[in-house]
């Protein structure tokens, strides 16, 4: 029976190889043997996928791909393994990760002793030259205090350091950075920032708040093309092994030069949607830019802009003020102080391009909504698809604002098993209710996209999945989840790393699901997360990665997800 059964199935091979060499439309590469999660409600699972150039052309089962192998094509079976559509990235910082990855990483150092030690080492080896990047985590130091520059002056007297927070909203000066900006106890604060000082001697500490940081950042000396090639191939490398097909960048006009390169050199292995600063948006309309710009492997059009600062840095804008204080609601952005906001963003939507505005605390989510619907009514009718970015803390009575005005949240997960170790420190348990709201967003109907805000938080896919599925905190408090009413289905959480990412930049027609004339981007799962306990997400692999129907990276049998 068995062997009847094997040289059938050949004859049906040779059949099917016969007719699709003689129609011409075999297929480049076919996947077969899968559990396909399409992401198509018209068709939810299938078992193999044919991919003809840059484009699926066929979903099904393995006997309705066969007939599309021809003698060229490349077959690969995926022995029952989960195939989805490749992970896009709503929200990175993605060459300034790279130069992360080139740089010095403080993330791991989990107390004061540690941070001081990779600095002095980063001193030894690279004398004399700026220390940027960082990413240090003080709530994961004992006592969660602030780094001051008399933890590093004595081992960096020559040698300019100014590392920030993970989430970018301050960093730590050394004397000798501070000295070279000009900045003393005798330095105001700018507008929508804080230099913050020693309540004994009025001192600068060292750390600077968002706006403040601005001085010195304008001294760090700037990268060459040749290092910033090299940071992005590296941020790429990461891309690949993670699963992740495309990004939605926080650009510059030099990143969309280096990506452009990278494309014509052939090293470009993701899709980049870039959004450029909001000042910028005269330039791009006078250019003739609009949304939705660009190619299949670049775009531009969607502006990025800063409302306040983050709940870690104690910059969120919040309508009530932080707990312990009377007066301290966060730090409204020099934009939104001046007036800015309003007629750039009015300015620019009239002119067809995205906005996509950082706003964290709540009452920097309602600004943003008031001044969404402002330009609605003053403005011609189109579809703008407005976008917050964070969209962390939000009052219940303005999440059915964002499904009434089409406002996309773009959210990043993993803060959540992050923040729940220790933002009932800065707004008290109640108000953490209202925290990253994922279910009261899709419940009410609006459209959700998943980002890692990346080096914020890690790059990896899967445990962006697993904060919104589990929302267990990082340090093992909340088992059951921390604020476990705003649990989604991993269905879900797919859907919004997936084709909700694409409808955010205007591409759900063309990505995002694995559908007959879609781009062949893929991943291929080492565990079927849809079955597999939710807490088990976090070690599943990443196995294969596909982008445009050419297979980017095969996981070697013993490699780990970066950042294991």
């Amino acid at each position: 029976m068995r062997t009847t059964l094997i040289r059938s199935l050949c004859v049906f091979y040779s059949i099917c190889t016969a007719v699709a060499t003689a129609s011409g439309l075999s297929a480049d590469l076919v996947l077969l043997n899968a559990k396909v999660w399409t992401v198509d409600k018209a068709q939810p699972t299938a078992q193999a996928v044919a991919i003809r150039g840059d484009r699926i052309v066929a979903v099904g089962s393995d006997a309705e791909v066969l007939t599309l192998i021809g003698p060229d094509t490349r077959k690969l079976d995926l022995r029952g393994k989960l195939l989805l559509p490749g992970f896009i990235d709503g929200h990175a910082h993605f060459i300034s990760g790279g130069f992360q990855l080139l740089g010095i990483d403080l993330r791991p150092a989990r107390n004061e002793q540690a941070f001081i030690d990779r600095i002095k080492e980063h001193v030894r080896r690279y004398p004399g030259r700026w220390i940027t990047g960082g990413d240090w985590d003080h709530e994961s130091w004992p006592g969660a205090r602030l780094p001051h520059k008399a933890l590093i002056d004595s081992i960096t007297q020559d040698t300019p350091v100014f590392v920030s927070r993970l989430d970018g909203h301050m960093a730590l000066a050394n004397s000798a950075a501070l000295e070279a900006a000009g900045i003393n106890r005798n330095s105001p604060d700018p507008p929508g920032g804080a230099i913050v000082r020693d309540p004994a001697t009025g001192e600068p500490t060292g750390i600077l708040k968002d706006e403040a940081m601005n001085a010195v950042y304008a001294l760090v000396p700037d990268a060459s093309e040749t290092e910033v090639m090299e940071a992005a191939r590296a941020a790429l490398e990461l891309a690949r092994q993670c699963g992740v097909t495309s990004i939605q960048d926080i650009s510059s006009g030099r990143d969309v030069a280096i990506y452009q390169k990278l494309l014509e050199n052939g090293e470009l292995s993701a899709r980049i949607d870039c959004r450029l600063p909001i000042h910028q948006h005269e330039q791009l309309a006078a250019l003739g830019i609009h949304a939705r710009f660009g190619n299949d492997m670049i775009q531009i059009g969607a502006l990025k802009a800063f409302a306040d600062g983050s709940l870690g840095s104690s910059t969120a804008l919040f309508l009530a003020p932080y707990d312990g204080t009377n007066d301290v609601y966060g730090l409204p952005m020099d934009l939104l102080l001046d007036g800015r906001m309003q007629k750039w963003c009015l300015e620019a939507d009239l002119n067809g391009l995205q906005l996509s505005v950082h706003a964290i605390g709540d009452s920097a989510n309602r600004y943003m909504l008031d001044l969404f619907e402002k330009c609605v009514r003053e403005n011609p009718r189109r579809d703008r698809r407005f976008r917050l970015e964070h969209a962390q803390h939000i009052a219940a009575a303005d999440i059915a604002r964002f499904a009434e005005m089409g406002v996309i949240a773009s959210v990043q997960p993993y803060h959540t098993i992050d923040d729940g170790r220790w933002a009932h420190k800065r707004i008290g348990r109640d108000r953490c209710r209202e925290a990253y709201p994922f279910r009261s967003f899709l419940d009410q109907g609006v459209k959700v996209c998943f980002g890692t805000d990346w080096t914020v938080a890690p790059m990896n896919p899967l445990w962006t999945i697993y904060g919104a599925v589990t929302r267990r905190t990082l340090d093992g408090l909340n088992p059951g989840g921390w604020i476990p009413q705003e649990k989604i289905s991993v269905a879900e959480a797919i859907e919004c790393y997936t084709i909700n990412c694409a409808y955010a930049t205007y591409e759900e027609n063309c990505k995002g699901m694995i559908k007959t004339g879609y781009l062949a981007d893929l991943v291929v799962l080492s565990d079927d997360i849809l079955t597999i306990a939710p807490e088990k997400i976090w070690d599943v692999q990443v196995d294969c990665t596909i982008l445009g129907g050419v297979v980017v990276y095969e996981r070697p049998a013993t490699a780990k997800m970066p950042g294991r």
